[in-house]
């Protein structure tokens, strides 16, 4: 049997990371006079990206996530950011007693205290055609025997330039098969899949972020129109193989 050799990192190294990047942003801000006039905060928690405060315009919500999702160890960029003076719409999906941030819309098929409305996730979500800004989708596709069908959803109920955050775990790690109710698992490979290898006429997506740190697999991934053009090879090594 051939070992696994990705080992997710320790809880000591993971702060060590986040303090490294909370340098390497505040460097990068200081040297970047479009970043220096965003009143917007970025905090890293064990190597994922959280950023809130305002932008102006879209374009620089969309600039930001870039720069950030370019520093070497950032595994998401996760956003709460009001743009042109509006509060995002931000939704978390199965979400139980905790969201991921407080004021998120939850979804989940049982009653608990952060469940704002009642929906099973295999069928349709009960939201509007392009009425939300962020979904997340954490500890939730491992559970579905298919799940396309909810990325199917998602897409249609984000906004253009909307993005699905994704956490999950990775199918190496013993968190994937510790837990009884995971029916799927989950690889970077498999958001490859659900960006790619979709048959024509399904909803794009377009890989915003995607990595692994060999615990959890995170993406993050904003619709694509059907005219659209499709990622460049380029982006695309950046995350899949």
């Amino acid at each position: 049997m051939v070992a696994l050799a990705l080992t997710p990192p320790s809880a000591e190294r993971l702060r060590a990371v986040d303090g490294f990047l909370t340098e390497a942003w505040a460097d990068q801000a200081r040297h970047d006079e479009r970043l220096r006039a965003l009143a917007v905060e970025v905090r890293f928690d064990r190597g994922v990206a959280h950023l809130t405060g305002e932008v102006d315009e879209p374009e620089q919500l969309r600039m930001l996530r870039d720069r950030v999702g370019r520093l070497a160890g950032v595994y998401g960029v996760w956003c709460r950011v009001r743009v042109g003076g509006r509060d995002p719409v931000v939704v978390d999906l199965g979400c139980g007693a905790t969201k991921q941030w407080p004021g998120n819309l939850g979804l989940d098929i049982f009653p608990a205290a952060g469940v704002d409305a009642l929906a099973d996730l295999s069928g349709s979500l009960p939201l509007a055609d392009d009425s939300v800004d962020v979904l997340f989708a954490v500890h939730i596709l491992e559970h579905l025997i298919d799940f396309l069908p909810l990325v199917d959803e998602c897409h249609r109920v984000l906004r253009p330039g909307g993005v699905l955050h994704v956490m999950s775990p990775w199918w190496g790690h013993v968190n994937a098969v510790a837990d009884p109710t995971h029916v799927r698992l989950l690889d970077v490979q498999t958001i490859k899949g659900v960006c790619l290898m979709r048959p024509p006429g399904t909803p794009r997506w377009h890989p915003l972020h995607a990595a692994t740190d060999g615990a959890s697999i995170f993406a993050d991934l904003t619709p694509l129109d059907p005219d659209a053009a499709a990622p460049t090879p380029s982006h695309l090594a950046r995350f899949f193989d």
